[in-house]
């Protein structure tokens, strides 16, 4: 396996695609993340699954149908599937462990939401110094009445490129 680099796909469940909101461009980001997925396997990088824990009433409850990952995005055996209960992938996980034991420094982010769990793992993971590429094209959210998801997008992607490497999906390398 790649020492240098891991693929990290964040909330990818079957709720934010199923649920009483549609995602932004759901489906295209969905086949982003399926190509990253699949041009990571193909280069021996690790690919890591950020799972949403909810509480009870959520679509996103632990074993409900909504807390899975997307089938279309399925782990396969031995790759790390790690549960969370906030925004940011590395409070109270294992995710730095992880990524240590692997010998990872250098991480590809993509998943949902752009504004919440997205947003808030890249900039942990560059507080803890990893080099972090943020697929520019690989993270959406929902529209609200008070948030426009594409402004939302347009919005982290530009905060997010003042600290790391913001880029299209077509122009991440995996080594």
């Amino acid at each position: 396996m790649n020492s240098k680099q891991a693929l990290i796909i964040v909330d990818a469940q079957v709720n934010m695609f199923t649920g009483k909101f549609a995602l932004f461009q759901g489906e295209r980001v969905l086949a982003v993340l399926a190509s990253l997925i699949h041009r990571a396997r193909a280069k021996a990088v690790p690919v890591i699954f950020i799972r949403n824990n909810g509480t009870a009433g959520d679509p996103d409850l632990p074993g409900s149908p909504g807390w899975q990952i997307h089938p279309a995005l399925a782990p396969l055996a031995g790759e790390a599937v790690i549960d969370k209960s906030g925004p940011d992938a590395f409070d109270g996980t294992n995710l730095a462990h992880q990524l240590e034991k692997q010998q990872v420094r250098q991480l590809v982010i993509a998943g949902m939401q752009t504004e919440m769990c997205v947003d808030a793992s890249t900039r942990r993971a560059v507080t803890l110094g990893y080099q972090v590429n943020l697929v520019a094209d690989g993270h959406t959210t929902f529209d609200f009445d008070d948030l426009n998801a594409a402004d939302e997008i347009d919005r982290v992607n530009r905060e997010i490129g003042r600290i790391a490497q913001v880029k299209k999906a077509a122009d991440i390398a995996f080594e």
